[in-house]
C-alpha cells in the first residue's frame, strides 16, 4: 500500500483521509497547532482510524513543503470566510443575535425592577 492510498485526493487544495470527509488539514492543525497526541485526534473523529491519523502525520513529513503551503492557503481562506461572515452574517445568526440583545435587556430590565422594589 502506498501512502497515498490514505487519501482522497479531490482537489489541489481538498484532500481527505479515504472513506471520510475530514480533511488532512484538520487532523494536522490538530496535531501542529493544537499539540494533541495522534490517540487524541483518533478518539476526537469517529470515522477516522489511529492509523489513518499516523498516515496523515506520515505523509505531512514526507511532503512537508507541499503540505505546509496547503494548510497556509486553507488558514487564508478559512480567515477570509471568517471576516466575510462578520461583515455578512446569515439571516439565521442576525435573528439570533437580536434574540440574545433582546433577552439580554429583558434581563437588565427585571434586575432593575427588583432593585427598586
Amino acid at each position: 500500500m502506498q501512502l497515498e492510498d490514505y487519501f482522497d485526493f479531490l482537489r489541489p487544495d481538498d484532500i481527505r483521509v479515504k472513506g471520510t470527509r475530514v480533511g488532512i488539514e484538520t487532523i494536522l492543525y490538530d496535531f501542529t497547532y493544537k499539540k494533541r497526541t495522534p490517540e487524541e485526534i483518533a478518539q476526537s473523529y469517529k470515522t477516522v482510524t489511529l492509523e489513518q491519523v499516523y498516515a496523515t502525520i506520515l505523509y505531512y513529513l514526507h511532503n512537508q513543503e507541499a503540505v505546509t503551503a496547503y494548510i497556509d492557503d486553507w488558514l487564508a481562506w478559512s480567515d477570509k470566510v471568517l471576516e466575510e461572515q462578520r461583515r455578512n452574517p446569515p439571516p439565521v445568526v442576525v435573528k439570533l443575535m437580536k434574540f440574545k440583545a433582546e433577552r439580554e435587556a429583558m434581563k437588565i430590565a427585571n434586575e432593575s425592577q427588583v432593585s427598586l422594589g
